[in-house]
């Protein structure tokens, strides 16, 4: 079978990342790199493929079969548009949007014109998820009454040199906390209300740097996330996973899921069970579920491939990246004016 021509829109950190996978993936060839920037410039020339300043900039001869969009939160929208109107399947990295009203625009438009949008939360492709819900779906936990997340990280400062990660539309709540919504999503499904404190007391951006959220799901589960990228510790999904190489590893939990018969901790799937009827005074049984580690960022782009190829419907699809914005969008909505507040109020569709 041919190999699929992939640009990638966007040479930052996650850029990067998509293009060696394209690179490496037997099945892709990276055709092009756009980034006006000269960093973009120069990794395309380093790389040896083509290199343009924006899509428009592309010659139609030189269109790929797919384009992988990782520029700025900001841009996702007008880069997804320029995409789907020229025909091109893409999968764009989350957030989807940094505005609940324009990523529905975007999912509309690539709807209507019958193009493939894909949504970057490639963490539902972790073997440690896709096990994680075969375990909260089998019922090993009885019914699931309470969850906790953590995400608790130090960014350095030079991390803040580019000026969009210190402007709204960025902070730990976009640009990490939505991946841990989104796998609780995928995991309990569909989040009811939220409730969300917000903090900038350590760095004085217009973003936060520390968010703690409260959610309730409509199957009554309660949940908590919290999230700093201005602590210097070894919890978050980042340090537990070993998911990219690039991170110190380090062991504990993340998550934790709490069931009436059982709980399990994530990412090492540590199953915790009553051997009889749940008493708090009785030993629990310890069980490591098995797993076998893979890469979902080229889980994410081998089914990338599948659906530009008509093969498959996209696992993520923009009305499922809209979902989980609208859930975000929340978060920043309470957290700026204090109070709980209901998804259903959210006006877009």
């Amino acid at each position: 079978m041919k190999p699929l021509e992939i640009a990638v829109m966007g040479a930052g950190l996650i850029g990067r990342r998509h293009a060696e996978r394209v690179i490496s993936e037997p099945g892709t060839v990276l055709s092009a790199v756009v980034d006006p920037s000269s960093a973009g410039r120069d990794f395309a020339r380093n790389t040896g493929i083509l290199w343009y300043r924006s899509f428009s900039d592309m010659p139609a001869e030189d269109r790929p079969d797919g384009v992988i969009v990782a520029t700025p939160n900001q841009l996702h929208v007008e880069n997804g548009l320029e995409v789907i109107a020229a025909g091109i399947p893409v999968l764009l990295e989350k957030p989807i949007a940094d505005d609940v009203d324009a990523a529905a625009r975007l999912v509309a438009a690539g709807e209507r014109a019958g193009i493939p949008l894909l949504v970057g939360h490639h963490r539902r492709y972790n073997p440690i998820v896709q096990a994680a819900k075969q375990i909260v779906d089998g019922g090993r936990l009885g019914r699931i009454v309470t969850v906790h997340g953590t995400f608790w990280v130090a960014k350095p400062d030079d991390y803040f040199d580019i000026p969009w990660r210190r402007e709204a539309g960025a902070g730990p709540v976009f640009v990490n906390l939505i991946h841990d919504v989104d796998l609780f999503r995928f995991l309990f499904g569909e989040v009811e209300a939220v409730h969300a404190m917000e903090s900038h007391a350590v760095r004085h951006h217009a973003v936060e740097d520390t968010a703690v959220v409260s959610l309730r799901f409509a199957s009554g589960i309660l949940a908590t996330l919290t999230g700093s990228d201005a602590v210097a510790a070894p919890w978050s999904w980042e340090a537990t996973t070993g998911e990219n190489p690039a991170f110190p590893r380090y062991a504990g939990h993340c998550y934790q899921i709490g069931g009436t018969k059982g709980s399990l901790g994530l990412p090492d799937l540590t199953l915790w069970t009553s051997t009889s009827k749940p008493d708090w005074l009785e030993q629990l049984a310890e069980e490591r579920m098995p797993c076998e580690a893979a890469d979902p960022l080229c889980l994410q782009l081998s089914h990338f491939c599948d659906v530009i190829r008509g093969d498959a419907a996209p696992l993520v699809s923009g009305r499922e990246g809209l979902a989980t914005l609208k859930v975000v969008e929340a978060i920043k909505r309470s957290a700026s004016s204090g109070t709980m507040i209901h998804l259903s109020e959210s006006p877009a569709t």
